[in-house]
C-alpha cells in the first residue's frame, strides 16, 4: 500500500524544445493553473452547498430543489477542467502491462501512437461537446426541473475542458515530433 510519501514530487509540465510549441505550452499552463484555482474552490462550494441542502432539510424542515443541480454543474465544471492539467503532468491513468516488456524505442513509439489516437478522440468529444453547447444556446435547452438552469453552461463548460485537453495533448505530440532526442518526453519516461 503506498501513501505517496515515498514519490518523488511531480516536477511540472516538460517545455517543448520548439519556440512556438513552448510558448503554448506556457500558455497552457497558465491556464490550467487558473482553471486548477478555480475548480478547487468550485469543489469547496460544492460541499458546502450540499451541507447547507441536507442541514436545511434535516434541522429546519426547508427543502430544496436547485443544489442537486447546481452540485452536479460544478462537478462537470471541476472534471473537465482540470483534465488538461493533469495531462499535462501525464497523470491521467495508463495501463502499463506492455511498457515493462517492450524495447524502450518500440515503447515510444507506442506512447506516441496513444497520444495522436488520444488527441483525435478527444477532437472528436470536442467538436461534439461544441455542438451540443450551441444547441443548447440556441434553442434555449433548460433542465427539466423546477429549478430549470441552462443547459449551455455544463455543456460549455464541457467544452471548453475537453478543447483544452485536446490542445493541450496536440502540444505533447507536436512537441514529440520536434523535440530533440535528448529532451523527447516520451523517451525520457519509457527509459530503464
Amino acid at each position: 500500500m503506498s501513501h505517496g510519501f515515498e514519490l518523488a514530487p511531480a516536477k511540472g509540465p516538460a517545455v517543448p524544445d520548439h519556440p512556438v510549441l513552448a510558448a503554448i505550452s506556457r500558455a497552457l499552463d497558465r491556464i490550467n493553473a487558473m482553471l486548477l484555482m478555480l475548480s478547487m474552490a468550485a469543489l469547496v462550494i460544492t460541499a458546502l452547498v450540499l451541507t447547507y441542502s441536507v442541514v436545511s432539510r434535516y434541522f429546519f424542515k426547508l427543502p430544496t430543489d436547485w443544489q442537486d443541480e447546481a452540485a452536479v454543474f460544478m462537478l462537470v465544471g471541476v472534471t473537465f477542467f482540470c483534465t488538461a492539467y493533469v495531462q499535462s503532468l501525464r497523470g491521467h491513468i495508463g495501463i502499463e502491462a506492455l511498457a515493462s516488456l517492450l524495447p524502450p524505442k518500440v515503447n515510444a513509439v507506442r506512447l506516441f501512437l496513444v497520444d495522436v489516437m488520444s488527441c483525435l478522440f478527444c477532437a472528436f468529444f470536442s467538436w461534439k461537446s461544441w455542438t451540443l453547447f450551441h444547441e443548447a444556446w440556441v434553442d434555449g435547452q433548460t433542465t427539466s426541473s423546477t429549478f430549470a438552469p441552462p443547459l449551455w453552461i455544463p455543456y460549455g463548460m464541457m467544452a471548453l475542458g475537453i478543447s483544452l485537453l485536446t490542445l493541450q495533448i496536440l502540444v505533447q505530440v507536436l512537441a514529440h515530433i520536434t523535440n530533440k532526442p535528448a529532451n523527447n518526453p516520451a523517451d525520457q519516461r519509457s527509459a530503464p
